[in-house]
């Protein structure tokens, strides 16, 4: 393999570590993780036990509400009230995707942007689009710490983001564009033309449209940096949007899936969480 591993696990646990040496420094009242899971899904079970776990080893208190798949739209959205109410949760997530028969949209927009820890809201996002101060979404975030930890370049890169979704495609586009990060960003999606020679002139590629493999060797520009977040679950385990072991041999660095942008969306989770409890002045500057 060519390319440099970009290690999501390990970066996750420096950024732990430094959230509870923080946390200890200050000295501050218990800052508090809420989340909402409804229903039995096993991947987002477990999605949110490791959140939780790694809460724990950051210093953080956590809270957890479980509801059934037959929970209600306004079951949800009381819980999510309650939450939004209570001074002692500083974030709030709700794990996605809701069961069928529920809109997630009514019950995203009822967490305050200050305690809006996955940055989903209508008021984060627009806070993002004006460059303002506020929580941004973890996976794009993720993504903007590993490409800084690993010295990657970005000033006058050309970078290609493969998903427009308001999760990570749209917010991680408008984060590399920003003054100061100043990438040249395309955003590839479905009805792009000729994907192979868009993505071929990037100096960072970022694959989160859920497509397994779909970014292959001759797609990728050599020494370019190749982020995966696509995630995809095959009879032979997950995959990801990257074809990781032919891309390797071209590309000068590369997340693994599992191991790479995964970690590092719940490191910035934690980071968020921190981050919430100083805009609502619960946690020193």
């Amino acid at each position: 393999m060519a390319a440099t591993l970009m290690d999501g696990n390990a970066l996750r646990d420096e950024v732990v570590a430094g959230l509870r040496e923080r946390i200890e420094e200050a000295g501050s009242p218990a800052i508090c993780l809420a989340t909402v899971l409804v229903g039995d899904d096993g991947p987002s079970r477990r999605y949110v036990d490791m959140k939780h776990k790694k809460a724990a080893e950051a210093g953080l208190a956590s809270k957890h509400v479980d509801l059934p798949a037959t929970a209600t739209q306004a079951e949800v959205e009381s819980v999510v009230r309650g939450l939004a109410i209570d001074d002692d949760v500083h974030g709030i997530l709700v794990q996605l995707p809701l069961p069928d028969g529920l809109d997630a949209e009514p019950v995203i927009d009822l967490i305050p942007p200050e305690k809006d820890v996955d940055g989903l809201t209508e008021r984060s996002m627009g806070r993002l689009v004006r460059g303002r101060p506020g929580l941004v979404g973890c996976t794009p975030l993720g993504v903007m710490r590993l490409l800084e930890r690993y010295d990657i370049a970005t000033s006058g890169k050309r970078a290609v983001v493969i998903g427009r979704s308001t999760l990570v495609g749209l917010p991680l586009t408008l984060l590399l564009a920003r003054k100061g990060v100043d990438a040249t960003v395309t955003l590839g999606h479905s009805r792009t033309a000729d994907m192979a020679a868009v993505v071929r002139e990037a100096d960072i590629v970022v694959g989160a449209a859920g497509q397994a493999r779909m970014i292959t060797a001759d797609m990728v520009k050599p020494g370019a940096a190749v982020i995966d977040v696509g995630v995809s679950r095959t009879e032979s385990g997950i995959v990801g949007d990257v074809d990781f072991v032919p891309v390797a041999e071209v590309a000068g660095f590369i997340t693994p899936m599992p191991g790479g942008t995964g970690p590092m969306t719940i490191a910035c989770l934690l980071e968020n969480t921190l981050t919430a409890a100083r805009l609502q002045g619960a946690f020193p500057t």
